[in-house]
């Protein structure tokens, strides 16, 4: 008889006791096992490449190869491996960049034994794991879109605003399911809220997928994010 599944992780942070205060409390944690620690972007790939663990703890500024970089080439080349970034900074300027590159959940370094693994449990059952306080700089972002301040200069820089209509070619419906992703709902959640069955939500996930370009659910969330698209209401 076999037991629960371990989840094997790595973890990238270039400051020493960071690192190792990190692997120490990874290993109080029940079904996880700490198969490596890299003190930056280069290292951590190469132990990805070594040990291919399920999930990766991130740090985002790293020398040589900083956690973003590392996040793209370890999502590119070993796909299997998920990463969750844990960093000091909850900012746009590292959030989204991040995500960008593969990283399906992202964590302050303020963030306790409980929250990382809760973390780790959604990524690796392909939620997306983000802390209350990143999913509240998401919504401070969005909501900032909505209303944007007006401006007299115009920008070349762009811009996150609400579409009229669903870009891409999306349906409401798809749109709606996109929003709810975004929101952190799981597929079953999903479902419950838009009372359909999980066989549905997946096509409609599959279908927003296709038509958005994005690979997996932490590319549907900043795709959200940047088109103010929301989920339905309570």
């Amino acid at each position: 008889m076999t037991g629960p599944a371990v989840t094997r992780v790595l973890v990238a942070d270039d400051q020493t006791v960071v690192r190792e205060g990190i692997v120490m409390l990874l290993g109080l944690l029940p079904g996880i096992e700490v198969v490596g620690a890299a003190a930056d972007g280069e290292e951590a790939v190469a132990l990805v490449a070594r040990h291919r663990p399920d999930v990766v703890l991130m740090d985002l500024r790293m020398p040589r190869c900083d956690g973003v970089e590392a996040t793209r080439r370890i999502r590119a080349e070993y796909p299997g491996t998920e990463v969750v970034v844990l960093t000091t900074y909850a900012d746009d300027e590292s959030l989204f960049p991040a995500l960008r590159a593969g990283a399906r959940g992202y964590l302050t370094k303020d963030a306790g034994g409980e929250e990382i693994a809760r973390a780790i449990a959604d990524v690796r059952s392909g939620a997306a794991g983000l802390s209350p306080q990143v999913q509240l700089r998401l919504l401070e972002r969005l909501s900032g879109a909505a209303d944007p301040a007006p401006s007299r200069e115009p920008s070349s820089a762009p811009s996150v605003v609400p579409a009229a209509e669903p870009p891409d070619g999306l349906t409401a419906r798809e749109a709606e399911v996109l929003g709810l992703i975004a929101e952190g709902l799981s597929n079953t959640e999903i479902a419950r809220r838009l009372y359909v069955s999980p066989a549905t939500v997946k096509t409609h996930i599959n279908n927003l997928f296709a038509k958005t370009g994005v690979r997996d659910r932490a590319q549907a969330v900043a795709y959200a994010f940047r088109h103010g698209i929301t989920g339905s209401p309570q």
